[in-house]
């Protein structure tokens, strides 16, 4: 949808018309869904978490002011739903490192042909897995939302509410510890920053946590 379909179609919810509602959870449910089954890991607990998410969105829908897209303020509910059953189970975020297609889970596809290199790939998945349960939720958080879900930082920083040079500090913190962890276990080789990791380590300096 467009942010002019999700802006008509919030006004004829909150016009009275709670059919409208379903348009913007068809358009965001298998979003809502994957961000919930990476960061809890659990495909049951990500099936509550987007119920629960839904049914804050749509109680709260005239707080929507438009400022940002729909799907960027659904996933700030959808992350604090996460945390709030985090915190409640008191344990760590697990990444599903899957893609959900057609109602089904599936495991990402690894279109490679030599078998070797497809051990290779399933190792570093289980390593990558493994190693985002080291990192504080908070911080997985910010970097599901990069480099899995594609936001912005801008964006990121609205879902989280934080400022965007803090959410790039956090980012920088979480993929250094990630790649300390994968080289500690010989599944990732020492390389120079990327661009990205360059700009971040200016924001780290300024944003100490």
């Amino acid at each position: 949808m467009t942010r002019e379909e999700e802006q008509a179609a919030v006004s004829r919810v909150l016009s009275g018309d709670a059919n409208a509602f379903e348009a913007l959870v068809k358009a965001n449910e298998r979003g809502v869904y994957n961000l919930a089954l990476r960061m809890l890991g659990s495909e049951q607990d990500a099936l509550d978490a987007s119920q629960e998410a839904f049914f804050r969105a749509y109680r709260s829908l005239d707080a929507f002011r438009g400022d940002s897209k729909f799907s960027v303020w659904l996933y700030r509910i959808t992350g604090n739903v996460c945390l709030d059953m985090l915190r409640r189970a008191g344990r760590r975020m697990e990444l599903s490192l899957t893609v959900e297609e057609d109602g089904e889970e599936m495991p990402v596809p690894d279109r490679r042909g030599d078998p070797q290199e497809a051990l290779e790939r399933k190792e570093l998945r289980r390593a990558v897995r493994e190693g985002l349960r080291t990192l504080e939720p908070a911080f997985r958080q910010a970097l599901i939302l990069r480099d899995l879900n594609g936001l912005t930082y801008d964006e990121i920083a609205q879902v989280t509410g934080l400022e965007p040079g803090t959410v790039k500090s956090r980012i920088f913190r979480a993929r250094r510890k990630l790649a300390a962890y994968l080289r500690s276990g010989g599944n990732f080789s020492a390389a120079g920053p990327s661009k990205d990791q360059t700009e971040e380590r200016g924001g780290e300096d300024r944003d100490r946590l």
